[in-house]
């Protein structure tokens, strides 16, 4: 059996924001008639006592079975409850923007949280309902979270195009070879236009907690307690990163830490950070085998049935088989305009260039060896295997990281930005016994 957590769906989107945690062996029992109550008010929404109960025992499993250190009960819901006000909020501007979600979008996100866990949706049903859970309510969560994720990529596509100067700049001023490091940290976010005197109560907070943790204190759980980051829930791991990816106070905290040291608190725009690297990897070579071949097609079109195509690359391949030169037949009946006036030569090229049918036909021919006629969605085909080679793709994959890089670091920021400015924008009122107030 496995748990669903609540708060982070297994959702397939181009951001990855999702993790799954385990589930226990047998339903935690709920009690069956919970009396209800409104804990925090969100523009003209509300979140419940019942929301709020679900999605904090979610987090207690994980962390349970994660081995870290169980923080304070109060801090852990009002971390969570932010989470959930940060999310309403988002499901709300998703609406007022136009952006919707269909239940087919909805039941692909079930089949593919299902298949994570090797059930079936109906499975995923059942251990959901046995957990006291109502499947419909689950359904509506995922579907927030698809509309989140989409609000966050719109947010993300609007966003200026990576230039190749950009790249060329980052290339030339970053060191490309000091490796990755996997990092958590904590954030002590300030207010803003924070006075100087929250400046003093936030770096006065975030002393305490460092201090705390140079004491033994569990980073994991001190995040979870008290970070204001989006990875707070999940102990404030951020995962790995090169030097050139994150912020240069980022990248300067933690060049000469080893893994498991942390920084003191170090002062940025959004408050005081505390950093801990996790583990550090050396960036390696990057190696591509790259094949050399030259294929023979018959296009499939309006005039070309498929039958017709296949019965052509057979009359071919019969012609290959009784000594004929290959370019000469590449250039009589290949429909390759690209490749047929160089006798069906396709160069070299990457594994996946051509798709799937293609790379497996090349992994089971020796060099020199004609294949058997196939059909790709082009057509039919009957290719030779020429030879293969071992390409550094180094140099390559370095631009492509960097480009990676920049975006990455853009589309946190903007969305990073573009929560707090929903945050602050927004009438919220929690109403936890020991919060009670307006924001």
């Amino acid at each position: 059996m496995f748990k669903i957590d609540r708060l982070r769906i297994a959702i397939p989107a181009v951001i990855a924001l999702a993790v799954m945690a385990p589930l226990p062996a047998s339903a935690q029992s709920r009690p069956t008639t919970p009396i209800d109550s409104i804990v925090a008010l969100v523009d003209e929404d509300v979140i419940l006592r019942s929301e709020l109960d679900v999605a904090v025992a979610g987090i207690v499993e994980r962390v349970r079975a994660s081995g870290e250190a169980m923080p304070p009960m109060h801090l852990l819901e009002r971390q969570v409850l932010e989470r959930l006000i940060i999310r309403e909020l988002q499901v709300q501007r998703a609406l007022q923007t136009g952006i919707r979600v269909s239940d087919a979008d909805v039941d692909q996100a079930l089949t593919s949280l299902a298949s994570q866990n090797k059930m079936t949706v109906q499975q995923l049903r059942q251990v959901i309902e046995a957990d006291g859970e109502d499947f419909a309510e689950f359904r509506r969560n995922v579907g927030e979270e698809i509309m989140g994720e989409r609000l966050r990529q719109r947010i993300v596509n609007s966003m200026d195009p990576i230039t190749d100067t950009e790249i060329d700049i980052l290339l030339a001023s970053e060191d490309l070879s000091g490796g990755e490091y996997n990092v958590s940290h904590i954030l002590i976010a300030l207010p803003e236009g924070s006075t100087p005197q929250q400046i003093a109560a936030t770096q006065a907070e975030a002393d305490d907690i460092y201090q705390r943790l140079e004491d033994g204190l569990d980073f994991a759980s001190a995040a979870i307690s008290y970070s204001d980051s989006q990875e707070a829930l999940e102990g404030g791991l951020v995962g790995w990163r090169d030097l050139n990816s994150v912020p240069a106070f980022f990248a300067d905290a933690v060049r000469e830490l080893k893994p498991s040291q942390i920084t003191p608190p170090i002062r940025s725009p959004a408050g005081f950070h505390i950093i801990r690297v996790n583990d550090y990897r050396e960036q390696r070579q990057v190696m591509v085998k790259e094949y050399h071949a030259r294929h023979i097609m018959v296009e499939i079109n309006e005039l070309v049935t498929p039958r017709l195509a296949m019965d052509q690359i057979i009359e071919v391949k019969q012609k290959l088989d009784a000594g004929e030169d290959f370019a000469e037949l590449a250039r009589e009946y290949s429909d390759d305009t690209t490749s047929a006036n160089l006798g069906g030569d396709m160069g070299w090229f990457p594994p996946e260039a051509y798709g799937d049918r293609v790379y497996q036909t090349l992994l089971a021919l020796q060099p020199g060896q004609i294949s058997e006629p196939f059909q790709t969605m082009g057509g039919w085909h009957v290719m030779q295997f020429l030879e293969a080679r071992e390409t550094d793709r180094t140099e390559e994959a370095i631009r492509a990281e960097a480009r990676n890089k920049i975006r990455m670091q853009r589309s946190d920021q903007e969305i990073e930005s573009m929560l707090r400015q929903f945050r602050d924008e927004a009438f919220v009122e929690i109403r936890l016994p020991d919060q009670q107030g307006s924001g």
